[in-house]
């Protein structure tokens, strides 16, 4: 099942409360209806599954496509399906259902008891994976549960792929591989995609957090509206990518060389099956303000328009738009300005609006063992010998850590590094030279954070390199 979410500092958990109430009134404005119809299969694309959930109201899913898991667990494995998450589920379409036009709802309910239903449906099929040197597509389109601020404690929606070998064994994870299309909690405007792999806790993923990404839904909000989230499994690059997408816009990639060749195998060399529920509270939904409560109101929906699998056969590029620096693509110089937020990928971290010169965002909830990757950064002939970073601080005294570069993987030395403790506050921000050991070539950068404390201890705007 989905992994939880680090533990959440005080910081954290404020800041979250904040984003709550500011989506609030955006959440509940008007939606947009389901599709007529299931899109045309995009140029270069064969199509390998789809649901367009049509069908009458009040009635269940098509079995020939979907199956129910009900109970709190799987038969034999981790009770309340590994994440603390505290629904049971159901086959009922008081939970899950069709809505006559187009829709699939998955809709938690609350008893008079205080009990909590939902509902989880997964493919049947399990045997969805690229094909040899080519490209797999998974996405849907959603409007996530329209409910926000206190009224969504423990709302926990997601849509999602586990590797065929959990089946039956339900002990395996991570190993098998996770892929969370998107996942959202508590009411949030953002989406969190991930990857699960390697070992738990800690391991080559940074298990149970996992190498994670994430954007927030616009114009609109995740809630308000429907959306399309979607993933790409490409095989048909060197090293192997899985791409996320929100709305068409890619946002986060995972590359086979972030970890070790073993743990990627494991975690991909098999299919996959795909699910889509509503779960209730849990570690996720906790570490961003709790819940269930009773404050959280009953009886709100996730919609799915339609979910659709494409594969392209054949090592060539896919339809997607021409990725930028900001999403892993090209290549970045290394004597501009390159934000915090444009990372190809990271682990730990959060992004909030940042209030320094330029706005925009910042890297923020920064703490021991966290890290950003951008790649594919252009450092030219005439070596580099400095390295700058905008940073900001707001950590409790005695608290305070190493920014660290390293290039081209986690496990290589620091080139070099600065130490930071408070700043007077996480939005009082400051620019820090380091030193660096000479640098040439393009090169994949690797922002590391140090401490000898278990707090967050920097939140980060840009950084730069100089001669």
């Amino acid at each position: 099942m989905r992994a939880l979410s680090r533990n959440s500092s005080p910081r954290r958990l404020l800041v979250a409360a904040v984003a709550l109430g500011l989506t609030a009134a955006a959440a509940f404005a008007g939606t947009l209806g389901a599709n007529a119809a299931l899109p045309a299969t995009p140029s270069g694309w064969t199509q390998v599954f789809a649901d367009d959930f049509t069908g009458s109201a009040g009635s269940g899913v098509n079995t020939a496509n979907w199956q129910y898991t009900t109970g709190t667990s799987y038969p034999g494995g981790p009770a309340n399906f590994g994440t603390g998450e505290v629904e049971t589920m159901t086959s009922s379409t008081t939970n899950v259902r069709l809505d006559g036009s187009g829709n699939l709802l998955i809709t938690p309910v609350r008893d008079g008891a205080g009990n909590w239903t939902s509902g989880r449906v997964e493919t049947v099929r399990s045997d969805f994976q690229p094909p040899s040197n080519g490209v797999l597509r998974v996405e849907a389109r959603i409007q996530l549960p329209n409910v926000t601020g206190n009224s969504a404690l423990g709302y926990w929606p997601a849509f999602w792929m586990l590797g065929a070998p959990y089946r039956g064994n339900y002990w395996n994870w991570p190993s098998v591989g996770e892929i969370d299309i998107m996942e959202n909690v508590n009411g949030i405007n953002n989406e969190w995609a991930t990857l699960h792999c390697g070992t738990t806790p800690g391991g080559p993923c940074n298990e149970t957090s996992g190498i994670g990404g994430q954007r927030a839904c616009s114009p609109t909000t995740c809630q308000a509206d429907f959306h399309t989230y979607r993933v790409e499994w490409d095989r048909s690059t060197s090293p192997q990518q899985i791409r996320w997408y929100l709305d068409g816009v890619q946002f986060h990639t995972v590359s086979a060389t972030q970890v070790d060749a073993t743990t990627w195998t494991n975690a991909t060399n098999h299919g996959f099956y795909i699910i889509l529920n509503v779960a209730m509270g849990g570690g996720f939904p906790a570490a961003f303000g709790g819940g269930p409560t009773s404050a959280t109101v009953s009886g709100i929906p996730m919609k799915v328009d339609y979910v659709a699998v494409y594969s392209k056969a054949g090592g060539g590029s896919t339809s997607s738009p021409t990725p930028t620096a900001t999403n892993g693509g090209g290549s970045r110089d290394a004597y501009s300005t390159i934000q915090a937020e444009s990372y190809t990928s990271q682990s730990g971290t959060q992004l909030e609006a940042c209030t320094d010169s330029g706005g925009g965002q910042n890297l923020s909830y920064v703490g021991n063992g966290d890290w950003a990757l951008y790649q594919n950064v252009n450092f030219g002939s005439t070596p580099a010998t400095q390295f700058y970073g905008r940073v900001a601080s707001g950590a409790a005294g005695g608290v305070s850590g190493l920014v660290q570069v390293r290039l081209d993987s986690l496990s290589n030395a620091p080139i070099g590094s600065f130490a930071l403790a408070n700043t007077g506050g996480w939005q009082s921000w400051t620019t820090v030279p380091a030193n660096i050991s000479a640098v040439t070539g393009t090169h994949n950068v690797y922002l590391t954070f140090s401490s000898g404390q278990p707090a967050d201890f920097v939140n980060v705007n840009w950084i730069s390199f100089g001669h």
